[in-house]
């Protein structure tokens, strides 16, 4: 199949994901927010292992020397920095709508998605199987992400309907971002250097956004549950190592 085939599948599959949240209106708050932290803990284990057994590797072997690691802490940096700015005071004035939260939130998940289809359009471009690794890890993380903004949006005062549309809109730049991704792909030095990258922003997510939430489960018996669930992350993207996929 042309390459191009794969990144476009690829990432009309991850913006698909985005209609999970439906799902949330027909089961309770306590199951919800029970599945949702296992989730959580899942699609960290994921993207720490993608970025550590495959991203990582593949970038130190078509790159030596220290600027994989130095792009590894740009892709961090940079993800870091766009999650600040994307919601730094959305209601700075304190007289905002609910309403400005919402779009906020559509917006800052539409550049995010943007740029997930710029990284598994790269990942697609090195290797078949290394982009199917980046697809899993990514809608792994999708799946609980979605899950919540889908909640946002409803919170916001939209109706559920038009949360689903508007949470789709949002989740279908990463498809925008797979041609975009496609088309930089004919420059030599996008390939290389696009892998340690986003091996930053998946460590960069995984740390600083999923993790923390498990950290905050006060119930042992809740937190091992979903710790258990990080370590199956761990342990699948290991496995397809081994089995050289």
């Amino acid at each position: 199949m042309n390459v191009l085939l794969w990144i476009l599948l690829g990432t009309f599959v991850v913006s698909l994901v985005s209609i999970i949240g439906i799902f949330t209106l027909f089961i309770s708050k306590k199951i919800h927010k029970s599945i949702l932290l296992s989730l959580v803990g899942l699609s960290a284990g994921a993207m720490m292992g993608g970025a550590f057994f495959h991203l990582l590797p593949e970038a130190v072997e078509d790159t030596p020397g220290i600027l994989p690691f130095v792009l590894v802490l740009c892709g961090f940096i940079l993800f870091f920095l766009i999650e600040k700015v994307l919601h730094w005071h959305h209601c700075h004035n304190g007289e905002c709508s609910v309403h400005t939260f919402g779009y906020m939130n559509i917006i800052g998940d539409g550049i995010h998605n943007f740029i997930d289809g710029i990284i598994l359009a790269g990942a697609f471009l090195v290797d078949i199987n290394l982009g199917l690794i980046a697809l899993l890890a990514i809608a792994l993380h999708e799946i609980p992400q979605e899950m919540s903004d889908f909640g946002v949006l409803v919170y916001a005062g939209f109706s559920k309907i038009k949360s689903l549309v508007l949470n789709y809109i949002s989740a279908s730049t990463i498809i925008l971002g797979g041609i975009v991704g496609y088309m930089l792909g004919g420059q030599a030095d996008f390939i290389r250097h696009i892998l340690p990258f986003a091996a930053g922003g998946f460590i960069y997510i995984a740390s600083s956004d999923l993790l923390p939430e498990i950290k905050k489960e006060e119930k042992m018996s809740k937190f091992l549950l979903s710790f258990s669930f990080f370590i199956l992350g761990l342990l699948v993207m290991y496995i397809l190592l081994l089995l050289e996929i």
